[in-house]
C-alpha cells in the first residue's frame, strides 16, 4: 500500500510558496485534524449530524438567536445561494465593478439564478451610501430591471476594508430603499483582524452574508449565514437546487467548527495581513510603487509588463489586475513565511535590473 507522503502521491513541492491567490495555500493542520476527528462512524446525512448542529449553535450562540447557516461547498455557491433567496427572479444585485459576482463568476448569478448585476461606483474599491441611491432603479419603471439588493465584499478585489460603521451605513440606506444586504465575506476574516472588530461587528447590518473559510485555512468549506431570517426565500430548498447541499455535511461542519469555534480564523488572517504589510514594505523598498493601502492579506503594486512576464516565465505566480495601471496583485495567506516574500522581491527586482 503506498503511504500518504510517499513520492508516488507528491506531485508538487510543498517548499514552494506562491502568491497568485490564498486559495493556492494548503489546508490548516487543524483543521485537517478536525476532519479526522469527525470520520469514523455512521451519522445522519444531509446536515442532520451533530457537528452540524453544532455549527447552528455556533451561528445562534455568535449572532443572535434568529441566525440560520447552511455549510456550502464554494464562495461561488455561497454567494449564489445568498443571492437567489433575497432577489427575485426580476429583481438586480447592486454591486462594485471590482465585485467577485460580476467579474470572477464566469456570469454565474446572471446564468444560474438570473439575477443581473448593476455595477456601482466606488471609492478606493469600496461602495458608499450616495452609490447606492445613485444606482437605484426606478420603481416606477416596468422595462428596467428592479434593484433588489445591495452586495458588499469585505475586505474588497482591491485589498481595502469597509468599517463596521462604513458597512452599516451603506447597509441602512439599502434597507431604506426596501433593497436586502448582501455581505461577501470571502476574506471576511482578513477584514475583521484589520478594524480589530469581533465578526459579529463586522456583519451588522446585513441580511445574509457569504461567510468564508476556504481562502483562510479550510479545504473545502464555506457557509451562508442568515442573520434576517424574514428577508430569505425559499433557502432550505434552494440550498440544495443550486447543488450546495453536501450528503456528508460533518466534513463541511467540522472545518468551519475548526476555523470559527475557537480562534484559528484570527490567527490564520493576522498572520496573512501581517505578511501583506511585510511584502508591501519589501516591495516599496525595491522600488516598486504600491498604490493602494494595504489593509488585508492583499498587496497591489505596479509592475512593468516585461518584468511580469519574465517573472511568470520563472515561474513567479501572481495575477495581472487591470483595476490598477500596472498593476498585479500580491496575495498572503495563512502560512506565507518571509523567506518566500524575500525571494519574491529578489527575484522582481533582478527581472527589473
Amino acid at each position: 500500500m503506498t503511504e500518504l507522503n510517499s513520492p508516488e502521491l507528491t506531485s508538487h513541492d510543498p517548499s514552494v510558496y506562491h502568491f497568485g491567490s490564498d486559495n493556492y495555500a494548503g489546508a490548516h493542520p487543524e483543521v485537517l485534524d478536525a476532519l479526522k476527528r469527525v470520520s469514523g462512524g455512521h451519522v445522519p446525512a444531509y446536515g442532520d449530524d451533530p457537528y452540524t448542529q453544532r455549527l447552528r449553535a455556533w451561528a445562534r450562540d455568535t449572532f443572535g438567536q434568529q441566525a440560520l447557516i447552511y455549510p456550502v461547498f464554494n464562495g461561488t455557491g455561497a454567494n449564489l445561494l445568498s443571492l437567489s433567496s433575497v432577489v427575485p427572479r426580476w429583481g438586480s444585485v447592486i454591486a462594485a465593478p471590482t465585485a467577485h459576482i460580476n467579474t470572477d463568476e464566469t456570469g454565474a448569478p446572471e446564468i444560474t439564478a438570473g439575477l443581473k448585476i448593476l455595477p456601482a461606483q466606488t471609492e478606493a474599491g469600496k461602495i458608499t451610501p450616495e452609490a447606492v441611491r445613485a444606482a437605484a432603479s426606478n420603481r416606477a419603471f416596468i422595462h428596467e430591471s428592479q434593484s433588489c439588493a445591495v452586495s458588499v465584499s469585505n475586505s474588497t478585489e482591491l485589498g481595502t476594508v469597509y468599517s463596521p460603521e462604513e458597512f452599516q451605513a451603506v447597509a441602512h440606506t439599502a434597507h431604506e430603499l426596501d433593497m436586502a444586504v448582501h455581505l461577501d465575506g470571502s476574506r471576511l476574516a482578513n477584514a475583521a483582524v484589520s478594524c480589530d472588530a469581533a465578526l459579529a461587528d463586522m456583519v451588522a447590518g446585513a441580511d445574509i452574508v457569504s461567510l468564508g473559510a476556504t481562502k483562510n485555512g479550510a479545504m473545502s468549506a464555506e457557509a451562508v449565514l442568515v442573520l434576517q431570517p424574514d428577508r430569505v426565500s425559499g433557502i432550505d430548498y434552494l440550498h440544495k437546487v443550486l447543488l450546495q447541499l453536501s450528503s456528508k455535511a460533518r466534513y463541511q461542519s467540522a472545518q468551519l467548527l475548526a476555523m470559527f469555534e475557537g480562534d484559528l480564523w484570527k490567527r490564520n488572517a493576522q498572520h496573512a495581513n501581517r505578511q501583506a504589510v511585510r511584502l508591501a514594505q519589501k516591495l516599496s523598498d525595491a522600488g516598486f510603487t504600491v498604490p493602494t493601502q494595504v489593509q488585508a492579506n492583499t498587496v497591489i503594486a505596479q509592475i512593468d509588463p516585461e518584468v511580469a512576464q519574465a517573472a511568470h516565465a520563472a515561474g513567479l505566480l501572481f495575477y495581472a489586475w487591470p483595476a490598477v495601471p500596472s498593476g498585479h496583485r500580491f496575495m498572503c495567506a495563512w502560512d506565507t513565511p518571509d523567506h518566500a516574500i524575500d525571494m519574491l522581491v529578489e527575484r522582481l527586482a533582478a527581472h527589473r535590473a
